[in-house]
């Protein structure tokens, strides 16, 4: 457990009048989905908004309550070009992708698996009942590992940083004095806060951009109040991070540098051209071996043709 160092309480007075205005606090409201028979609210993408660092999908998930068996079954699907990563609040889910992987995953623990130029997996609940609560998110992949190799890494322990009121876990990235163990392909952060009642200051790095995404609860940023359903998307230049709870309140604070090109995504894949799209489209549906096999019961998924393909 590491010492609040770098993160300092913050008095009621302590913003000086003269000193520049920082970056206004963007709110934008989630798009309700569903996923597996789940409803999710997705933060991200968003028409005028595609990428906050790196970070170019964010599903809240939950909080629902599942009855087993296989109360999520989201079968066999594709990726291109992206991480993904899984974080519960509550609940637990299989993974299983066709590197062979097959992980369990809990509350606390990280499953982050990287699909390069191609990977699919499963994910399921199988036999659990009771609630479940979490995030599921997506990392877009650099020209330099975009068409490499898959992999998959669980991170059973991430580290943990004591805050004033309350303790910040490090899903990726560095924050404060620790550093995730998650594989990273842009300098990035994704750290969910689980604060108590209080205010205090959060170091952030002025060549970032964040955004905030509270999970239950609410925090106050500047003079704006932040709820689950929306995203506080915080620009770039900010050095700090006043960040006010009245209630216990989880909060996901995501960051990076500005993504080194616009992304096009559609579907479970991330490229750059329409071209790149339709190959994985095709592979997809031809079964052709490029994205593997996962072993798993549920039914594999069908790729939605894309609107502007041109084939059968």
């Amino acid at each position: 457990m590491s010492g609040p160092v770098t993160v300092q309480d913050v008095p009621a007075a302590r913003l000086d009048p003269a000193a520049p205005e920082p970056p206004t606090v963007e709110l934008s409201e989630s798009r309700v989905a569903e996923v597996g028979g789940l409803r999710v609210r997705r933060a991200l993408p968003k028409r005028g908004r595609r990428t906050v660092g790196a970070w170019c999908f964010v599903d809240h998930v939950g909080p629902a309550t599942l009855r087993a068996p296989r109360a999520v079954e989201v079968g066999p699907h594709p990726h291109c070009g992206l991480q993904t990563v899984t974080w519960l609040l509550e609940g637990e889910q299989l993974h299983r992708d066709s590197l062979g992987s097959e992980q369990l995953i809990r509350p606390g623990q990280l499953n982050l698996m990287t699909a390069g130029g191609g990977v699919a997996h499963a994910e399921e609940s199988l036999d659990y009942s009771g609630p479940l609560h979490g995030v599921q998110l997506w990392v877009a992949q650099p020209a330099a590992t975009r068409h490499g190799a898959g992999e998959f890494d669980h991170v059973a322990e991430p580290p943990r940083v004591e805050l004033p009121h309350g303790e910040a876990t490090v899903l990726l990235g560095a924050f404060a004095d620790a550093t995730s163990p998650g594989r990273t392909d842009t300098p990035l952060v994704g750290v969910d806060l689980a604060l108590r009642p209080g205010l205090q200051e959060l170091p952030l790095l002025p060549g970032f951009e964040y955004a905030l995404v509270v999970l239950a609860g609410a925090v106050r940023v500047d003079d704006t109040v932040v709820e689950p359903g929306r995203l506080a998307y915080l620009g770039e230049g900010r050095d700090e991070l006043p960040l006010e709870a009245r209630e216990d309140t989880r909060v996901l604070l995501l960051g990076g540098e500005p993504f080194e090109a616009p992304v096009l995504m559609w579907w479970n894949f991330v490229a750059r051209t329409r071209e790149e799209i339709d190959a994985a489209y095709a592979d997809w549906r031809d079964d052709t071996g490029r994205f593997g096999r996962v072993h798993s019961d549920a039914p594999r998924i069908p790729a939605p043709v894309p609107p502007w393909w041109p084939g059968p």
